[in-house]
């Protein structure tokens, strides 16, 4: 073996050693990290009551109600995966599904279905997109996302609707088994209702998140996805892997 193939390997080894000690870090951290993790999370968070942080968040002009750090995660997911289709339930003002959208154009695969309750003026148009309106659990939904996804896969689910338990229980029932295995199905805001902000919610996406994992044992949550630390979607990310 030359020089150059022993310094990657020694090289891979490393970088595989610092990131195994990285995960240990964050899974050994001490309460002191824990608490500042938090606090910044609250901090940013809150931050929307005078309209900053994820409120004044743009993506080509069109409000995205995310983190950042969210949006990169998905960026990444959809390079790896490539997604035939990515359902996405509350569009909103439709900035994410353009930027999923936008993201598509540039890997030159895929596509977005995005439902809503209401239409909104002014959503972005864009050829990948397709706007769904109705109430993402009723059956003529279901059975038109699944019209619309015949034959095509991998397919990716992003929930980021009502977030009250039930709704969100719903939703994942209705949606799971569209989900490719080796893909996504993404619990949006999983820090509500004190994970670790707004104490006040009541049971929203955390709790149907964490009954559903007990109970679908072919999704786990994919802890690549904590790296940067902070996350709206904390244990939201769950791969299907099988």
């Amino acid at each position: 073996m030359g020089f150059a193939s022993t310094l990657r390997l020694s090289l891979a080894h490393e970088l595989r050693t610092l990131r195994g000690a990285f995960y240990k870090r964050l899974a050994g951290r001490g309460q002191a990290d824990d608490d500042l993790a938090r606090a910044f999370h609250t901090l940013y968070f809150d931050a929307r009551a005078y309209n900053l942080t994820w409120r004044n968040t743009h993506f080509l002009g069109h409000a995205v109600l995310k983190c950042p750090l969210d949006l990169w995660l998905y960026q990444e997911i959809l390079h790896r995966v490539r997604p035939a289709v990515i359902v996405e339930t509350g569009t909103a003002f439709g900035g994410s599904a353009l930027y999923l959208a936008s993201i598509c154009d540039m890997s030159g695969h895929g596509r977005v279905l995005t439902i809503d309750l209401e239409p909104r003026p002014g959503r972005p148009e864009h050829p990948r997109v397709t706007y769904i309106t109705g109430s993402s659990v009723e059956p003529e939904i279901r059975a038109r996302v699944v019209r619309e996804i015949a034959g095509q896969s991998p397919v990716m689910v992003l929930l980021d609707s009502d977030h009250s338990q039930a709704h969100v229980s719903r939703e994942l029932e209705t949606y799971h088994p569209l989900v490719s295995v080796g893909s996504y199905l993404v619990v949006e805001d999983t820090n509500l209702n004190g994970h670790p902000v707004e104490p006040e919610h009541g049971p929203g996406p955390w709790e149907a998140c964490e009954a559903f994992v007990r109970a679908h044992p072919e999704f786990a949550h994919d802890t690549e996805m904590d790296k940067f630390l902070f996350s709206f979607n904390p244990r939201g990310y769950l791969k299907r892997l099988r």
